[in-house]
């Protein structure tokens, strides 16, 4: 059965994290994503290590399943064909700087004229308007701006970096589906399509809506390790006698006494319940020294059959073996133009009556120009042409 969203048809300006995600789940759930590329300006993603073959890993996972068409926007006749385009692909997602697609002749009110239907969505950092619409961020400056990052580490040490882009991918990609996703709803009833105006800051902010609520109630917001969850209770990573890291998540009382029951010592029970500060800290401090005693590997058998919200913490290499992730078919295997495959983190959406494809995995760039030039009505001549006068690339 085709995917939930086959029939949509999408065109991808987007390059690096935060647009590129959004696209891939798109495409994962059955949408036809053409990726254009600038053929002068490649994408940095495709030059980062470590490659399978001459691709990227992160190339090949958040470009898989789309189709790429090089474009140079600033040459003449470029223009003309994503005018074209937009006639069937009439979702258009970018991620340049406010003003840039405008001043191409591919701004939001030029291409509408070509088709009143079309879903415009403008992915940026700062949004299309306020006073830091054409500052540049990434992820971490969108969460310090947010708020986000002042309540998230420790006291000693203050903010610390994110494992993984929580304002590119948190609040950039997945709203920008979101938002993408709505205006087509819309589209439906009102026949008309709109243009959707995605900032990573908005999305970071919006995050931080709970602690925000404490400010505007409270008249003060979380600081770190203040709060029940960001370290101010024993809720804590707690290291082991092998280095490795214990999760204990064991908040509500009927946790907190499986907790106290797997490690033999009930009479922290009491103690776990306390709202008192100081008390949780020295009962983290007392956590913190049983944990180390024992590996992760011990306590990792200790909790296996205790329902208390403790798991350990593991490697993304552990993930991708662990019982519950293969059962959940999280590690896919992605088909590769040579015929072999690469594995990758599959689309974690399930529905009942459709499957995610995976189609290839991200391609070389200008790899479907003639196919998606031609479908679009141009003769091979004219493609020749676009060729010769450098619009897809040298």
């Amino acid at each position: 059965m085709p995917g939930p969203l086959a029939g949509l048809k999408i065109l991808d300006f987007s390059t690096l994290l935060p647009g590129p995600f959004a696209t891939m789940w798109l495409a994962d759930l059955g949408a036809d994503v053409v990726r254009v590329e600038n053929p002068s300006r490649p994408d940095v993603v495709r030059f980062l290590p470590p490659f399978d073959g001459d691709v990227s890993a992160w190339h090949a996972t958040l470009h898989r399943s789309k189709r790429s068409l090089t474009l140079d926007l600033k040459q003449p006749g470029a223009a003309g064909i994503v005018q074209r385009l937009v006639q069937t692909y009439d979702i258009l997602l970018e991620q340049f700087r406010p003003g840039v697609m405008a001043r191409l002749g591919l701004g939001y009110e030029a291409l509408r004229d070509a088709n009143p239907r079309l879903i415009y969505v403008a992915l940026t950092g700062y949004g299309q308007s306020g006073p830091y619409r054409d500052r540049a961020g990434h992820d971490i400056n969108y969460l310090a701006l947010s708020g986000i990052a002042d309540h998230t580490g420790r006291v000693e040490s203050g903010p610390i970096p994110l494992g993984v882009q929580v304002a590119d991918v948190g609040a950039g990609a997945l709203p920008a589906v979101i938002g993408l996703l709505a205006a087509v709803i819309q589209r439906q009833s009102s026949g008309h399509g709109q243009m959707v105006d995605v900032s990573m800051l908005d999305g970071a902010i919006g995050w931080n809506a709970l602690a925000a609520s404490q400010f505007f109630v409270g008249g003060a917001g979380p600081g770190r390790e203040s709060e029940t969850l960001n370290g101010g209770s024993y809720y804590d990573y707690y290291q082991t006698s092998d280095g490795r890291w214990l999760a204990v998540g064991s908040l509500e009382p009927k946790f907190w006494a499986a907790f106290c029951q797997a490690v033999a010592r009930p009479e922290w029970l009491a103690r776990g319940l306390s709202l008192d500060p100081a008390g949780q800290q020295a009962l983290k401090a007392d956590i913190r020294q049983l944990i180390a005693g024992r590996s992760l590997a011990d306590w990792a058998a200790i909790f296996a059959g205790v329902d208390a919200c403790v798991e350990p913490v593991l490697t993304t290499a552990e993930m991708t073996t662990h019982p519950h992730t293969q059962a959940r078919n999280l590690v896919v295997n992605v088909p590769k133009p040579d015929g072999s495959q690469q594995r990758q983190i599959g689309q974690p959406l399930k529905f009942s009556a459709a499957a995610p494809e995976y189609r290839h995995v991200g391609p070389r760039p200008g790899a479907h120009n003639q196919e998606i030039l031609q479908a679009a009505g141009y003769t091979p001549a004219e493609i020749a042409a676009f060729q010769a006068q450098g619009v897809l690339g040298s």
